[in-house]
């Protein structure tokens, strides 16, 4: 028989927690009161807990609008945890190599609660190319990156077609133009998990055919090909 764990009641804990996820699911800012009514509070019981949050930077409160969005505080700290400083530190010089062949930016995406979270970014060295921001957030079936991750994963859900997956699972590379970029092509491969078809991430060169682009597409998804092999080879995976 397993052991029932006591539920030690921390309100002040709840409160604040709750008040980090139900930020974190809005798309805006939210007042006091709009946050008071997702967490099923009073703006009175949260406004200690929101000045705390504030101090410790967890939040931002704009000054004009008085509404309150997540800072970067949280995802510093995702930073800190050694599985994601391991992955960047290891795929930081082969995207530099990536991005220093193709003459193209490239991103590295992973899965963070059903979507894709981007933790890394090299620039083009050229004067032009895409830029991702750090910490980025985007959905697994509207995106490239997403349908390669969903493809080798086993724990998420998609609306994305079983025969598209299938394709992505036997050519391990998706070629396609963004969806919300017009002018860009998204050359995505797996970061794979040596002998099984798990992606731990996605390698992504948002691919900008214009005169001054010196590389064909298809070297490019090939230079991104060698990228991932070489950060599979340094993550000893």
């Amino acid at each position: 028989m397993v052991e029932q764990q006591p539920d030690y009641a921390a309100p002040a804990v709840d409160k604040a927690l709750d008040i980090l996820e139900t930020l974190a699911a809005a798309a805006d800012g939210l007042s006091q009161l709009d946050i008071a009514k997702a967490v099923d509070r009073s703006p009175g019981q949260i406004f200690r807990v929101l000045l705390r949050l504030e101090k410790r930077g967890y939040l931002h409160r704009d000054p004009q609008s008085g509404l309150y969005q997540l800072s970067m505080r949280l995802f510093d700290l995702a930073h800190r945890h050694e599985p994601t400083r391991s992955l960047i530190a290891a795929a930081m010089p082969a995207m530099r190599r990536v991005a220093d062949a193709t003459r193209q930016s490239c991103n590295l995406g992973v899965i963070d609660e059903g979507r894709v979270r981007i933790i890394a970014q090299v620039e083009s060295p050229d004067d032009f190319g895409f830029h991702v921001r750090i910490g980025a957030l985007f959905p697994l079936d509207g995106t490239a990156s997403g349908n390669v991750l969903a493809a080798f994963s086993s724990v998420v859900h998609t609306d994305v077609p079983e025969s598209v997956l299938a394709d992505i699972r036997r050519d391990r590379l998706l070629v396609r133009p963004d969806s919300a970029q017009p002018g860009i092509t998204d050359i995505v491969h797996p970061i794979l998990r040596s002998g099984l078809d798990e992606a731990v991430a996605a390698l992504t060169v948002p691919y900008i055919a214009t005169s001054y682009s010196r590389v064909p597409a298809e070297d490019v998804s090939a230079a991104a090909a060698r990228g991932a092999r070489e950060i599979e080879h340094a993550l000893g995976i």
